[in-house]
């Protein structure tokens, strides 16, 4: 994918997440969505940092979409900052916010991704989540340096939540049965979206801890999001296993060697 694409391809995610912000809505109701959601937040808690009240944790949701996290945390007594490029997934938000009786807790901003040092001031945030958003940035390391700035002090911690290589190889093998496509997806990166149309950046383990080291950031922890849910065969229920399915999800994800092939990979990183 050459640099003029790539272009062309940021211009139009723009009118993507502003257009598709109701075929998100349904996407998040799906099992693939909600175990998406539900294995992240569960690792989050995970790493959350422990040494202050969870009451007066400071969060800041880069891309927040729904805001459905975000109510999550809020729920928990901590003060959320939603941030995103697309008025209708604040809009969004901020009916999820209201309905959930979490609004004295959120705090809504229209912006960039790779301007939070415009956005926020230094050392705001406890804990910065930036889950599917650097797969859509020409300058994925400028959002996390950002992000690096914004964070509070090393025991605060991010979030990054993002497309795995390797699981666009067995995804092309395993769902399309596309050998070729699965070869090709052996180096490629960049990928083709399905949701929203278009393509997305992909990455492997190394190529998104180098980006976090630039960034002057340390990784702590890595997991695997949607290690096999998405190859079970049709006769299991998603549905009606879904708890099962999640449990397994989370002891596959917390191995490496799973966590290497799983659809997402999920990185918690600190300050040095």
């Amino acid at each position: 994918m050459n640099e003029r694409h790539i272009k062309m391809n940021t211009m139009a995610v723009d009118e993507r997440f502003q257009n598709g912000a109701q075929d998100y809505v349904a996407y998040l109701e799906t099992p693939e969505g909600r175990l998406r959601a539900d294995l992240s937040f569960a690792n989050l808690e995970d790493f959350l940092p422990r040494s202050r009240a969870e009451k007066s944790l400071c969060v800041l949701d880069v891309g927040c979409g729904t805001g459905a996290t975000a109510v999550r945390l809020a729920r928990l007594g901590m003060q959320v900052t939603l941030l995103d490029l697309s008025p209708a997934m604040l809009d969004i938000a901020k009916r999820t916010a209201q309905e959930a009786g979490v609004s004295d807790k959120v705090v809504l901003q229209h912006g960039d991704a790779t301007r939070l040092t415009d956005l926020f001031h230094s050392a705001s945030f406890d804990v910065i989540l930036c889950h599917n958003v650097l797969e859509y940035l020409d300058d994925p390391i400028a959002g996390l340096c950002g992000a690096a700035r914004t964070l509070r002090d090393s025991a605060a911690i991010l979030s990054v939540l993002v497309r795995n290589r390797a699981g666009e190889v067995f995804k092309a093998a395993i769902q399309a049965g596309d050998l070729a496509a699965a070869e090709n997806n052996l180096t490629a990166e960049w990928g083709q979206e399905s949701l929203y149309g278009g393509w997305v950046r992909l990455f492997t383990s190394d190529s998104l801890q180098a980006m976090l080291k630039a960034a002057s950031l340390t990784v702590i922890a890595e997991r695997g999001v949607r290690v096999l849910a998405d190859y079970l065969p049709s006769r299991i229920s998603r549905s009606v296993e879904y708890e099962r399915i999640l449990e397994l999800e989370r002891k596959l994800g917390s191995r490496p060697e799973y966590a290497a092939v799983a659809r997402y990979t999920q990185c918690f990183a600190r300050l040095p």
